[in-house]
């Protein structure tokens, strides 16, 4: 059965001495708004935690494979729902019955976690349709501003005999890692029970996603990440299928408030900020809040 009720979050989550995010454009840069020169992570990276957690976990359940994973081949990720129920697929063409085409997506939506949840353009040269996803992300924004720094590292070794020939006992390569010392990022998300009722994503689902949320950092360290950590997801369920509350109103109450450093300066630990939640005439208004974490 799929959800009955929408949902949005708030989530927070913090880096130490690591790149949350690296710009391509930017020599891996983390990426910065040029503005306020506050932190953004990209909705594209954290689906992609989401991803690896769930591929990571449910690696042999039924319904959870990860349609966009890495070294997957789209085409060929395509092609299971066809030949699951043996149609011959028609070059970047859906099926021209209805019923068909129907089948094909709803396949790719029942055994696919990241189609049913996110959704998915599926439109290559063995075309399973498009999906939009009940579960929408904005980009993750620091509170405060960042100071991104470039780190020289070195390495004591070589790769070939004539680059050590070259640098004459001198082994050292250079390199650079590109860090946030410090820096608490705000994220907010969607989910729709209406979207939810064409892709299948159910309450089982529901709660992998926030399992996901929880713990996907845990799984994730590497030395160019630092210390990931969430800090705080604050969900608001709404006892309609449509909502009761319009998710701006929502997200304003919660504040995350600097009480240590001066505001608009870059923090330095989590304990610099104190996050509130007004709760206020919440239920009345039809809506619940939980704090998972």
């Amino acid at each position: 059965m799929t959800i009955q009720n929408r949902y949005e979050f708030v989530y927070l989550f913090d880096v130490t001495n690591g790149n949350p995010n690296g710009d391509p454009d930017a020599g891996n840069m983390p990426r910065l708004d040029p503005e306020s020169s506050k932190g953004l992570v990209t909705d594209v990276c954290l689906k992609r935690k989401i991803r690896n957690f769930i591929e990571l976990t449910e690696a042999d359940a039924q319904g959870y494979d990860i349609y966009v994973k890495e070294k997957s081949v789209l085409n060929n990720q395509n092609r299971k729902a066809y030949d699951a129920l043996d149609i011959k697929p028609i070059d970047k063409k859906l099926p021209k019955e209805v019923e068909k085409a129907r089948a094909i997506t709803d396949w790719m939506c029942a055994n696919f976690f990241d189609v049913r949840t996110f959704g998915a353009v599926m439109t290559t040269a063995i075309n399973s349709g498009q999906v939009r996803g009940p579960v929408q992300l904005a980009f993750a924004k620091s509170i405060d501003p960042i100071i991104p720094l470039e780190i020289s590292i070195t390495r004591m070794a070589v790769t070939t005999e004539k680059e050590a020939e070259e640098q004459q006992g001198d082994n050292r390569t250079m390199g650079r890692k590109h860090i946030v010392p410090y820096g608490l990022y705000r994220v907010h998300g969607f989910i729709s029970a209406k979207l939810a009722e064409k892709t299948g994503f159910s309450d089982s689902d529901l709660e992998k996603l926030w399992q996901a949320l929880e713990m996907m950092f845990e799984h994730d360290h590497s030395a160019a990440r630092g210390e990931m950590v969430v800090r705080k997801l604050i969900v608001f369920k709404h006892n309609d299928v449509l909502g009761n509350m319009a998710s701006h109103k929502l997200f304003e109450r919660v504040t995350v408030m600097r009480v240590k450093g001066e505001e608009g300066t870059p923090a330095s630990g989590f304990n610099d900020y104190k996050i509130e939640i007004n709760k206020e005439a919440l239920e009345n208004n039809g809506v619940e809040v939980r704090e998972i974490v």
